[in-house]
């Protein structure tokens, strides 16, 4: 596919109006809107942020590549902006950004597609391809450069195609007595666009220089590509992982290993390549675990962010079954009403609730316990949640249960019993490795883990599941009032984050143990809040916003109602000060006021629509209505006027 296809000549902006970050993005996606590459400027422009927020886009060089794949886009397009003054974009290296490649993809991009857009992104680790668009002048100049750069990287990618397959046709492999030395990385990045073949990229291209040869995987939107075989990891020198989302790690067990954020890919590859033949990376073993190297600790994941990742992966695979189960069994306490508790509809839909909650803590142990020790892990941690939701009375004198808090312990337990299993078993003959996922790691996975839930974890959390719940039913107003202002504060100040799901999360908890959706209410009203805060300010402080953000601002009473908080995240992005702190004043007197008049919501998501369902309907509304009012009216008073230039 010829790139100027991408490169759309009518999108281009040849001199940026923006001075600021948020102004750029939002000049860029305006543009997209109106040439029709984008249908819903709010969606394209919150998956834009969403990016910003992993890590900037800034690659440093005066680049800036946002990025974002969502069903918004139209079509799969790469928008060349120019800023002749230069933007602060939090650039890696500090330094203001004059070029800006804003990649749009579809949800449903082809691999022609994404091909193409990898090799755009390839292609601008060339310096002087950098340097004459810095010098472009006119769409047709920037069109020029790029195809004329891309057939001469063709040329360049056929020859050595021809090279590699004129080494595999040798009876001889000249890679075994090559003095050349020889290592492989992987590169990925969370939406496979862009970074992950720069990085491909800056890897071959120093490899080249310096007169190593190299293989880059690539795992990336339109699958893995140049797969590393066995034969390559044996015969590398180390290992490069580039990568800022999980990739396939165990193969890799006994070799030297870097593990590094995929920025460092395009930036350091000269230092990674190094570090990599002095032999500086860490032994990998297939555990998960390396061993401890002089410069490591400050750049790997943190032990809380691994946690945090693990707690998350099982919270979002169990939220289907919480939004489901829980929304049809309160239908069911409405039908009741109608029809009594012996009618076939109420026990059809009471049933296919109570059925979809009852899968609630396992699903969450399970895919705990799968992020940390990947598939194996996945049987023995179901097993264990399901083990915390039932009475420990064997063991102790209690009909209680471990619940969610056991639950999540048998993930974490589920999912580094497997890794230490893989650690205990990483030296068996390879002609026995079929035995490990097969037989070992699923008796003796499910044979630890169900003792130490049996003997251990039950017992210990099922008295403090008692004691919590006990708590909760005995708890006066006052108390009540205060944890429904933290838990309804909580759900503002980062609007989907750790913060907003420890909150959700604690509510969930609390309903799955007791049945009371009070503490849900309190979630709820301070989940609505934010986003219906920022629609009131715009609509009545307009001239404090710019165009599009009124025109979000629309979008958030809809937004708002149904419970979807991250529709004020653009505008805590672009103003986080005035934007969180007046939400969280908001939310925190709304989930308060919620506890006061004693409202109770027996459904873990829908917002006002499930309005019908809510204990004193009429103090829900008022706790949304005037914890929103109360945040708008802050955010609209305390915001100052936007700067028009």
């Amino acid at each position: 596919m010829d790139i100027r296809e991408l490169l759309l000549k009518d999108v281009m902006i040849m001199d940026l109006k923006a001075t600021t970050k948020v102004e750029a993005i939002n000049e860029m996606v305006h543009q997209y809107y109106e040439h029709g590459i984008i249908t819903d400027e709010k969606l394209y422009k919150q998956d834009i942020l969403k990016r910003e927020a992993e890590s900037t886009t800034g690659i440093g060089d005066g680049i800036a590549m946002p990025h974002a794949k969502n069903k918004a886009v139209t079509r799969a397009t790469v928008l060349f902006a120019k800023s002749n003054g230069g933007i602060d974009f939090d650039a890696l290296d500090g330094q203001p950004v004059q070029l800006f490649f804003m990649i749009a993809a579809p949800e449903g991009a082809n691999n022609t597609h994404l091909q193409a857009l990898a090799a755009l992104s390839s292609l601008l680790i060339n310096p002087d391809l950098v340097a004459a668009l810095k010098k472009a002048q006119t769409p047709d100049d920037v069109q020029q450069l790029f195809a004329d750069a891309q057939t001469a990287k063709e040329a360049k990618d056929k020859q050595e195609a021809d090279a590699e397959a004129k080494k595999t046709t040798q009876v001889q492999p000249t890679t075994s007595t090559s003095e050349r030395p020889f290592i492989v990385a992987v590169s990925a990045c969370p939406t496979g666009i862009a970074h992950t073949y720069m990085a491909e990229a800056a890897l071959k291209k120093q490899a080249e220089a310096m007169g190593v040869d190299i293989k880059v995987e690539t795992n990336g939107s339109e699958g893995v590509k140049h797969r590393l075989t066995t034969n390559d990891i044996e015969r590398a020198k180390g290992v490069i992982i580039t990568a800022d989302k999980k990739v396939a790690m165990d193969r890799f067990d006994g070799k030297h290993l870097l593990n590094r954020p995929v920025i460092d890919g395009i930036k350091k590859p000269e230092k990674l390549i190094n570090e990599t033949l002095a032999d500086k990376g860490a032994i990998f073993h297939a555990s998960g675990n390396t061993e401890a190297s002089n410069d490591d600790s400050g750049e790997r994941k943190s032990a809380w962010s691994m946690i945090y990742a693990s707690l998350m992966n099982g919270i979002s695979n169990m939220l289907p079954f919480v939004v489901g189960g829980g929304i049809l069994m309160a239908i069911s306490f409405m039908v009741e009403q109608s029809v009594g508790p012996k009618s076939v509809t109420f026990t059809f839909l009471n049933g296919i609730g109570t059925w979809a909650f009852g899968f609630l803590v396992p699903v969450l142990a399970a895919y705990i316990a799968e992020s940390i020790g990947d598939r194996p892990a996945l049987m023995p941690g179901f097993v264990g949640g399901f083990m915390a939701n039932t009475a420990a009375a064997s063991v102790v004198k209690t009909t209680s249960v471990a619940g969610f808090l056991g639950g999540i312990a048998a993930g974490f337990i589920a999912g580094y019993v497997i890794v230490w299993l893989k650690h205990v078993f990483r030296n068996i003959p390879k002609s026995l490795d079929g035995l490990k996922p097969m037989i070992l790691y699923p008796i003796l996975g499910l044979l630890i883990v169900g003792a130490i839930m049996f003997f251990a974890v039950d017992p210990v959390f099922a008295v403090i599941n008692h004691a919590l719940t006990s708590f909760l039913k005995s708890m006066g107003t006052g108390n009540a009032v205060v944890l429904g202002a933290v838990l309804g504060g909580m759900m503002a100040i980062d609007m989907g984050g750790p913060f907003n799901k420890a909150a959700y999360t604690t509510a969930i908890g609390v309903y799955s143990a007791t049945g009371d959706g009070k503490m849900m209410a309190a979630v709820m009203v301070g989940g609505m809040v934010p986003p219906l805060a920022t629609a009131i300010a715009t609509t009545f402080w307009g001239d404090k916003f710019t165009p599009d953000e009124r025109k979000a601002g629309i979008s958030n009473y809809v937004l708002g109602i149904s419970f979807i908080t991250e529709g004020a995240i653009p505008f805590a992005a672009s103003d986080p000060l005035h934007v969180i702190t007046s939400s969280v004043i908001g939310a925190a007197l709304g989930g308060g006021l919620s506890q006061l008049w004693h409202v109770s919501v027996p459904a873990p998501h829908g917002g006002l629509w499930v309005t019908p369902l809510a204990s004193h309907w009429v103090f829900y509304l008022l706790s949304v209505a005037i914890g929103a009012i109360v945040a708008g009216i802050i955010l609209g008073l305390w915001k100052p006027v936007k700067k028009t230039n």
